[in-house]
């Protein structure tokens, strides 16, 4: 790592920041984590700088309950280690500190100094992105890497107030998302602040400035040059925060989408109004009901929805060419999940389910032949849900409901694994024959 050069540009970017004190905002201790306290103090008295820096200040000034809390220091990282012993090391491009305190994790990482703004290019490829992040600064230096001004808030546990460099919180306050700096450059240095522009704008009722908006369709191919991996990570982000059909019309409307579900969108593109829109509407409306009412939700169901449109029409395809349902649908599967995964990486666990909730489509036809086999799969309910989703979103599925639903009221343990098959109580009543007679 290397210290901040003394000649650095930076310094004639300092600006007097706005200090916010603590009776003019409504920002209290009791809406940190205990632990994020534990750590801001910890710091704090070995007479280093701690802030609560980010998402954890926008949210609370937004009123809402903040899920994490990163905390911004002058502590190098070998130092933090030091006064933490609950402390991991991680990152190879700019190392954090991770502050373990049972299943909550306590991120804190070392102010930083942005390459944008710097002498020297040696941080960026040829193309603008950034390919290294390691140079290290003071808070008037890290709040010019940040990328939104809502997200560049810093919360200092030495007097409690809020120092705002960037006009954040008159932006929170208009409802507007604004990018610190020049957005065409900011988005090529890290085209995923598109998609977090879209994630934020949706996810709290923010209209994107001008300029922040006006780069993206134009610079939306740049997300062809992201890691797959890292686009699976921001697509649960994208989908999973509550909004997922508002941020799916924003996707679509500024270009993305295309980049993270390309069969999806052609399938969509060709029909505006058809099946496949209703369906994707319905499915991730449900979605945001189950994030709203605190229930979980199954990155592998999310696929199967998501990738529904184009699996459907695979699957008619293979059946005209003679192949049976199920098996229609297998080949259907491998070939749209193969296509997919060279877009975005998806966890295997979430493949097999989803091929799994779409082979049950088929399954779950044959009403009254192996009923209980198909309760018995792990996956039943998953599919049975979706069966829900494709009756609403227009298809002609009352008898299958109708019967499944009745199946399911007979078998309260319907798909789990805990109900046993005929087979397995036909087993199971031979066992105890065999048993009594050996006893007698």
């Amino acid at each position: 790592m290397t210290e901040t050069k003394k000649n650095s540009k930076i310094s004639r970017l300092k600006i007097a920041p706005t200090i916010v004190p603590r009776n003019n905002h409504i920002i209290s201790r009791t809406q940190i984590s205990d632990n994020a306290l534990k750590v801001l103090y910890r710091l704090k008295n070995a007479k280093y700088k701690a802030y609560l820096v980010g998402g954890a200040v926008r949210d609370i000034l937004l009123g809402i309950k903040p899920k994490d809390f990163d905390v911004v220091t002058d502590a190098k990282p070998e130092q933090i280690r030091e006064l933490f012993r609950n402390c991991r090391l991680i990152g190879r491009r700019f190392r954090l500190a991770h502050i373990q305190f049972g299943r909550e994790i306590i991120e804190v990482s070392t102010f930083r100094t942005s390459h944008h703004i710097s002498d020297d290019n040696d941080g960026h490829e040829r193309d603008g992105r950034i390919i290294r992040d390691n140079v290290y600064g003071d808070i008037d230096d890290d709040v010019w890497r940040r990328d939104f001004t809502i997200n560049a808030l810093f919360y200092n546990i030495n007097d409690f107030s809020v120092i705002d460099y960037v006009g954040g919180i008159k932006d929170l306050e208009a409802g507007q998302l604004r990018l610190i700096g020049d957005p065409t450059k900011r988005y090529i240095e890290d085209p995923v602040r598109m998609l977090r522009a879209i994630r934020f704008a949706s996810k709290f009722d923010l209209k994107m400035h001008s300029s922040a908006e006006e780069p993206i369709k134009e610079n939306s191919h740049l997300l062809e040059n992201i890691p797959s991996g890292r686009l699976y990570e921001e697509i649960l982000k994208l989908f999973l925060n509550g909004n997922a059909y508002k941020t799916l019309i924003e996707l679509r409307r500024y270009n993305l989408f295309e980049y993270l579900f390309p069969q999806t969108n052609q399938v969509l593109t060709q029909n505006e109004r058809g099946y496949a829109h209703e369906f994707i509407k319905h499915a991730l409306k449900n979605t945001d009901q189950r994030v709203k009412e605190g229930q979980t939700v199954n990155p592998g169901f999310l696929l199967a929805a998501i990738l529904w449109g184009p699996i459907r029409i695979m699957i008619e395809e293979y059946s005209s060419n003679g192949h049976s349902d199920i098996e229609a649908t297998r080949l259907a599967g491998d070939t749209i999940i193969s296509k997919q995964i060279s877009s975005t990486s998806i966890p295997r666990r979430f493949t097999h389910m989803a091929r799994d909730i779409w082979v049950l489509q088929a399954r779950l036809k044959r009403i009254k032949r192996k009923s209980l086999r198909i309760l018995a799969h792990p996956r039943f309910r998953a599919a049975y849900d979706f069966l829900l989703l494709r009756a609403q979103s227009g298809e002609c599925m009352e008898e299958l409901i109708e019967y499944w639903t009745k199946e399911q009221l007979k078998e309260p343990h319907a798909g789990k694994n805990k109900m046993k098959t005929r087979r397995d109580r036909n087993s199971s009543k031979r066992f105890n024959r065999n048993s009594r007679t050996k006893d007698l």
